[in-house]
């Protein structure tokens, strides 16, 4: 029994039921309220100039059906907040009453306060928010393709056979090409390097082996010779470590997965008319 207490499907029903009692109780003494959304054709043209100010460009279909579904839903949103007397003695705008509904699930849906063994699942199916970083020390020697040409990769591997034969802790600042970037990196993470040399790259020299010259990697830069001093892989964390993020990622989502289902619901009693959706027509938009 203590089991099923613990089911997130249980929470969400539960938090359904809640939500549509209060409806419900709300709602009986306006049943007659009107249950469809007629969306402007001027509405959608104002969308269209909003859009086109902000990006210099007009929206793809997809891009367009996304603002319209986000007016759909304010306006569902904002239609049961009335139907459930949200904006008696407040004069905030319509866009704020919506979101008080939306304030209501999320509420409702902090109240399902998840044990270690629920925060250790989402933790394993999650694993890639939580991760710690691997990391690299590595140093790196430049060759300038634009200013070596056809020769860079000649001049690479033979640069590549002298380092290898040199102590390790030789001077390397004078080799290759001069480079602003620098030419020793402590500590660094996958973003770090990324920020300098590029994501291909970053991927690329994580998978080098430790304590020799390697090379040449590419990078937007030219060629490089890199030679990895030290690396740590990227490590799950223990429940322990990073049990508050998990906790607070958990609720984020149980917060999203309530509201997307709240709407879903309320939607379904709309019929939504968007008018100008195509040439001489008008879409009609129902509960499925």
């Amino acid at each position: 029994m203590t089991r099923w207490l613990k089911e997130p499907l249980l929470h969400f029903l539960l938090i359904g039921a809640g939500l549509f009692m209060l409806y419900g109780w709300a709602s009986d003494e306006d049943a007659g309220r009107p249950d469809q959304i007629i969306f402007a054709e001027t509405e959608v043209d104002r969308l269209i100039n909003l859009w086109e100010r902000k990006w210099q460009r007009l929206p793809s279909q997809t891009e367009l059906q996304g603002l319209i579904e986000q007016q759909i839903r304010e306006e569902v949103f904002y239609r049961e907040a009335l139907a459930m007397g949200l904006d008696k003695n407040d004069t905030v705008v319509r866009r704020r009453m919506a979101q008080k509904l939306e304030f209501i699930s999320n509420d409702l849906a902090s109240l399902a306060e998840p044990d270690d063994a629920l925060l250790q699942t989402y933790l394993d199916e999650h694993q890639e928010k939580f991760l710690i970083p691997g990391r690299i020390s590595y140093s790196q020697v430049f060759l300038n393709r634009d200013k070596r040409g056809r020769q860079v990769y000649a001049a690479a591997a033979q640069l590549l056979e002298e380092l290898s034969q040199s102590p390790v802790d030789v001077d390397t600042t004078m080799a290759g090409d001069p480079f602003m970037g620098g030419y020793r990196f402590n500590d660094e993470t996958d973003f770090g390097v990324s920020r300098v040399f590029g994501q291909d790259f970053a991927s690329e020299i994580f998978k080098l082996p430790v304590g020799t010259w390697t090379g040449p990697v590419e990078s937007g830069y030219g060629l490089h010779l890199v030679r990895v001093d030290a690396r740590t892989d990227a490590v799950v964390p223990t429940l322990g470590q990073v049990r508050d993020k998990v906790r607070n990622e958990w609720l984020a989502d149980q917060r999203r997965k309530t509201n997307d289902l709240l709407y879903s619901e309320l939607r379904k009693r709309y019929e939504v008319i968007i008018e100008g959706a195509g040439p001489g027509s008008s879409a009609t938009v129902g509960s499925e």
